[in-house]
């Protein structure tokens, strides 16, 4: 299952999704993506690990980036900057174990952990954390 938790970025659009090249000496069909940061247009992904009831507080990256939760159940609140502060944009989105979920560059987001998970995340460019709020 894939959830699209922007409505504005898919697999098709994300640019996680970009700059991949064939590889000589391999099947026909297969190209790649590599890591930072050998590769100037590469990606930067990491395995994580997050114990239940832990959280990031709002924050945004620097380049789109996707999450697959490979074990676990987490939640993720979009927010918009106002007058007042961040406010909640739209309602609260859950991924489980098998969903995928992709946020575009400079979305402000939280996160948090609803049971123990682990994740894959790949990030377009060197990762990056902007404390927002």
């Amino acid at each position: 299952m894939s959830i699209d938790t922007t409505k504005e970025i898919t697999s098709d659009t994300s640019a996680v999704w970009q700059n991949h090249v064939s590889v000589p000496d391999t099947p026909k069909g297969f190209t790649v993506r590599t890591t930072y940061p050998n590769n100037p247009n590469g990606a930067e992904a990491m395995l994580e690990r997050w114990e239940a009831g832990s959280e990031e507080p709002p924050h945004s990256h620097p380049g789109d980036d996707m999450t697959i939760v490979v074990e676990g159940k987490m939640s993720i609140q979009f927010y918009s900057k106002s007058a007042a502060g961040l406010v909640p944009d739209g309602e609260k989105i859950y991924l489980n174990k098998g969903d995928t979920g992709y946020i575009k560059a400079g979305r402000i987001h939280d996160a948090k952990y609803i049971e123990a998970c682990k994740l894959v995340y790949v990030h377009d460019k060197a990762f990056g954390f902007a404390a927002e709020g």
